[in-house]
């Protein structure tokens, strides 16, 4: 069983929100889609459903093509970020609602409900209402109504983006398990990075209603097709610079160069974008060897402090970076930095954002 994207696009009016798209999602995995908002992931997630009939291509699920067929007669359920509950009415009822409209027998809609009601942890509170629920159990209720449907296809959209930091971890933790339990096809929308590590699976990459990469998510983190990919696939966005390699030297902007080694030594002459990514970012300390890394004069424009770290954005000539650095910072606004960087840690695509060769230290990951 599997759900099949066949050239698959949705147009508005003039305007494009889902470009030809073509992915085949295998059954029992997670697959989530990534994006920042407006990227199209909503939009590619309800063509996926029914919800919508795309403008052209076809959709195959479990070898049957679907693409007319009305989300009432597919096997699939969603969830989405609000508490989408029937507030009027029990736990134990809300979990059965989609039971009782297939007309199941009171004994098999018992048994379905107490064994989804138990994978969700939510047997002791079967018996009260949405209202009377922490947002974390609200969100367990519609998560285990849209399970206990039996669905082969379950979408998720950015269904703990509502949820306060302490419930969106346990979430995130239990998802992949529930997800293992079900055998389903899971779909997960999100806009952070970290949330599709955590989860795992397989990540495809949207942006302005493209779909960049997918893949096995560990994969297209670490080596992302194209600057597009790996500004997606990073939070805060992937740092660039514009670099020459000139024979054996890189000249960067501002008369600086360096030696073309790592990354570079491998490449022809030529003109390209370095990428790397906040948490890759050093503070040189007065008097101590770069020891092969690159050095940049920065000015420190902003502070971010959120306690176990500081995020610091830093002018560069005309680019502007963020670097991720531990614990609190006491630098200040203008501040003038010498920052570091391990060419390991650096990627080099082509003026057309193509990839042109990996970080060494993704490569041997």
């Amino acid at each position: 069983m599997a759900l099949e994207l066949i050239g698959v696009s949705k147009e508005v009016g003039a305007r494009t929100h889902i470009a030809p798209t073509s992915l085949v999602l295998e059954k029992g995995t997670m697959n989530v889609l990534l994006g920042p908002t407006l990227s199209g992931k909503t939009s590619l997630m309800r063509l996926m459903a029914g919800l919508d009939v795309p403008t052209a291509g076809r959709i195959i699920w479990d070898g049957k093509d679907v693409t007319g067929m009305r989300v009432q007669d597919r096997k699939v359920a969603m969830v989405y970020q609000q508490f989408i509950n029937y507030p009027s009415i029990s736990v134990y009822d809300n979990i059965a609602s989609p039971l009782r409209l297939q007309r199941k027998s009171k004994a098999e809609i018992d048994s379905a409900v107490r064994a989804t009601a138990e994978m969700m942890k939510l047997t002791p509170l079967l018996q009260r209402k949405p209202l009377e629920l922490s947002g974390g159990q609200q969100q367990r209720c519609a998560l285990a109504r849209a399970l206990v449907k039996g669905a082969g296809l379950v979408l998720l959209d950015e269904p703990l983006a509502n949820l306060d930091y302490k419930l969106r971890e346990e979430l995130r933790t239990e998802i992949p398990k529930i997800f293992e339990a079900s055998g389903a096809i899971f779909v997960y929308a999100t806009t952070e990075p970290e949330e599709a590590l955590l989860l795992g699976g397989n990540t495809a990459t949207l942006w302005e209603g493209r779909v960049t990469q997918f893949g096995p998510t560990p994969l297209v983190y670490r080596q992302p097709k194209d600057a597009t990919t790996a500004r997606v696939f990073s939070d805060p966005p992937m740092n660039f610079l514009p670099v020459t390699k000139a024979g054996a030297r890189l000249l960067f902007g501002e008369g600086q160069n360096a030696p073309a080694g790592g990354t570079f030594a491998g490449i022809p002459d030529g003109r390209y974008l370095a990428g790397f990514r906040a948490n890759h970012i050093e503070i040189a300390r007065p008097g101590t060897p770069a020891g092969g890394a690159l050095e940049f004069r920065c000015t420190l424009a902003v502070t971010e402090i959120t306690g176990s770290e500081t995020f610091v954005h830093l002018d560069h000539g005309g680019d502007r970076w963020v670097g991720l650095l531990p614990g609190v910072q006491d630098y200040v606004a203008g501040d003038e930095l010498t920052i570091r960087l391990d060419p390991a840690f650096v990627y080099v695509f082509g003026e057309d954002g193509a990839l042109v060769a990996s970080a060494p230290y993704a490569a041997a990951a």
